[in-house]
């Protein structure tokens, strides 16, 4: 045996077993830097307070009646005869064991308020992200490689992503809900009405992944591995489900990040034109009747819904692809 040959044959246990603490470390870097993005939206929404214009009292209360009474509490709660640092170092402490204070318009808790309206938001943005993703399978696997199909799926892609959610809600409603009655035309008492919102909501979304994705398709199908697979006999649909469609799925993994928030903001207007209850009604309602902290609570979950999705598809994308990993064991090792 050669030298060569046996250095080789020594490095490559040393690599596998260097691969497992490599990915370790790459996950535990993606989740320290969700938790700064955090950090930086919780900063940011204190900032906001004390930039805007007028006195932080008077911003907190809303439209609420000023006394003597609540201008003590609020002073209070966000501890304003203390020096700056120490406000914000209050604040922090505070956003760490979920108190995000209390709505003197609503008279009511922030956190339990958010919260009771967190869950049909939710729901509502996880299956219009299951359409968006069904929906771009579906239109890239059926027309990848084939002119006039990609002709009249791109046109029909370039539509949806062109047009505002809420005005295809609008379109919905009417066909559906109005004319043909086979959905509920507002509420949430059934899954029936939610597939409208998410409709609305995920076609436009998931117009652009597919054509990321059918670009990545149409790729993987020109590799050799594809070539090789037809020379055998194995089918056509086999080969673009089976083998292509997840080499061609890593683009379109990098693209999900992006995809949940635009369907977390798409979500507010969505739920205000089928008159579903959600993050939504309540952050127009605080937005129309200058509730700051409901405001700054909505904008915290947000982040951080966004913020937790995000970080566990940048962790599925390196649980996918293997060179992320190998790469950095190699680095490591030269």
């Amino acid at each position: 045996m050669s030298v060569d040959s046996t250095y080789s044959a020594e490095k490559q246990p040393k690599a596998a077993n260097s691969r497992l603490p490599m990915l370790a470390n790459r996950i535990t870097r993606r989740i320290l830097s969700g938790a700064l993005v955090l950090w930086a939206a919780v900063t940011l929404s204190f900032i906001s307070v004390y930039l805007a214009p007028g006195d932080i009292v008077s911003l907190l209360i809303g439209e609420q009646v000023r006394t003597p009474e609540v201008e003590a509490a609020i002073r209070a709660e966000w501890g304003l005869d203390q020096p700056l640092y120490q406000q914000y170092l209050h604040y922090l402490w505070r956003i760490l064991h979920g108190d995000f204070g209390r709505s003197y318009l609503l008279n009511t808790d922030v956190t339990a308020l958010v919260l009771n309206q967190l869950w049909p938001t939710l729901k509502l943005t996880a299956l219009a992200l299951v359409v968006s993703l069904v929906f771009a399978v579906i239109m890239a696997v059926a027309t990848a490689h084939r002119r006039w199909g990609r002709r009249i799926a791109g046109s029909l892609e370039l539509l949806l992503a062109s047009t505002p959610s809420f005005w295809l809600g609008i379109v919905l409603l009417f066909v559906f809900s109005f004319t043909l009655r086979w959905f509920p035309v507002a509420g949430d008492r059934s899954f029936s009405a939610l597939v409208l919102p998410a409709l609305s909501l995920g076609l436009a979304q998931g117009a652009v992944v597919a054509q990321v994705l059918r670009r990545g398709l149409e790729d993987a199908l020109d590799e050799p591995f594809a070539l090789t697979l037809r020379a055998w006999g194995v089918g056509n649909i086999t080969i673009r489900l089976r083998h292509a469609l997840r080499h061609a799925a890593l683009p379109a993994v990098t693209l999900t990040g992006w995809l949940i928030g635009g369907l977390l903001s798409g979500a507010v207007i969505t739920e205000q034109v089928f008159g579903r209850p959600g993050l939504g009604k309540i952050t127009v309602d605080a937005v129309l009747g200058k509730d700051l902290p409901v405001v700054l609570a909505v904008a915290i979950f947000s982040a951080f819904v966004y913020v937790v999705m995000s970080t566990l598809v940048d962790i599925l994308y390196l649980l996918i692809d293997p060179r992320l990993r190998d790469g950095d064991a190699a680095t490591e090792e030269n």
